[in-house]
């Protein structure tokens, strides 16, 4: 009796250290480390240069929309009058540039001939009246006083002429080549202010600049829309990844261009693989926790992103990832 007793103490010790030993071994032997992170994708940002009354969003949230589409349109009066004046100006220098190729009018032109030959018809009657007085002073009839006013008659008729002429040849030639070309460049001048007044006005219509799906819609119809701000935010989602956050000391477990098998509860109990593309090192604010007094250092986080290798259907930005890294 007292050997059964003793056998039957003895199965129990053994099955005791057994079980301590086996409870031990688990307590102490490494576990996978599991880490969560969470999906991201390429956002962007719809806005315009120009201030104004927003018209009409013509995009709800949730709604694919692809590169060219028109989102959204502002009402902005400031700049429909802006490019009026700016092409009322350009036709003003247009039209001084235009005048200054045409040159003077033939009427002008006829005008100032008309004036030319005026002043060579009295040139040639003060010659002819001057060659006779001379010939009287000559033969002693007119003193010399009066041949030398009429000498200086003669003369004065020639200036006047001359400058008659000059006037019908610049009448005729039209305005100076530098005239034509300060008229030219006003003209260009305008033009510019024209363009950049057009620019401004395209501004009120914007469309989608990449594909996407409209995720968020900040502003709408009938608010104001300040210069550069956001009016409809897009998300790709065909351009995702995972991003985690990874204290140093685990960081050598992941390297760049490793191949992870990581699941996304949301999407069920199917494992997605994922590249490591991007490894970058957080600001002093992220950093992890402090370690043992004894090692006089913390622990930073670097920031991981992994691309999924093939196109995951369903995805979201915001569902979690599990990564499992072995011990």
């Amino acid at each position: 009796m007292n050997k059964i007793i003793s056998g039957v103490l003895s199965l129990v010790v053994l099955g005791i250290v057994s079980f301590v030993s086996f409870e031990f071994f688990e307590a102490y032997e490494p576990k996978p480390q599991v880490l969560q992170g969470e999906i991201d994708a390429s956002s962007y940002s719809v806005s315009s240069k120009v201030p104004g009354r927003i018209a009409d969003v013509l995009v709800k949230k949730g709604q694919d929309v692809k590169k060219g589409d028109l989102i959204f349109v502002i009402n902005s009066p400031e700049v429909e009058a802006k490019v009026k004046q700016a092409i009322a100006a350009k036709n003003a220098a247009s039209a001084k540039k235009d005048e200054a190729n045409a040159g003077a009018r033939k009427q002008q032109v006829q005008a100032a001939f008309d004036q030319y030959q005026k002043a060579k018809a009295a040139s040639e009657l003060m010659q002819k009246t001057y060659n006779r007085v001379n010939n009287l002073f000559t033969k002693g009839v007119v003193p010399e006083q009066k041949r030398d006013e009429v000498y200086t008659k003669w003369q004065a008729s020639k200036y006047t002429q001359s400058a008659a002429h000059q006037m019908y040849v610049m009448a005729k030639e039209g305005a100076r080549s530098e005239l034509k070309q300060a008229a030219l460049s006003q003209e260009n001048i305008y033009k510019g202010k024209v363009d950049e007044a057009m620019s401004y006005l395209e501004e009120t219509k914007q469309y989608a600049y990449h594909d996407g799906e409209v995720s968020q819609i900040l502003i709408h119809e009938g608010e104001l829309a300040p210069t550069g701000f956001p009016i409809v935010t897009l998300i790709d989602m065909n351009d995702a990844w995972a991003i985690f956050h990874i204290r140093e000391d685990v960081l050598s477990k992941v390297k760049k261009g490793d191949i992870y098998k990581m699941k996304i509860p949301a999407l069920g109990d199917d494992l997605y693989e994922f590249k490591v593309t991007h490894i970058a090192v957080q600001g002093d604010f992220a950093t992890w926790k402090s370690t043992q007094g004894n090692k006089s250092y913390d622990m930073k986080s670097f920031e991981v992103e992994l691309f999924p290798v093939k196109p995951i259907d369903g995805l979201r930005v915001g569902m979690s990832v599990l990564l499992t890294l072995e011990p």
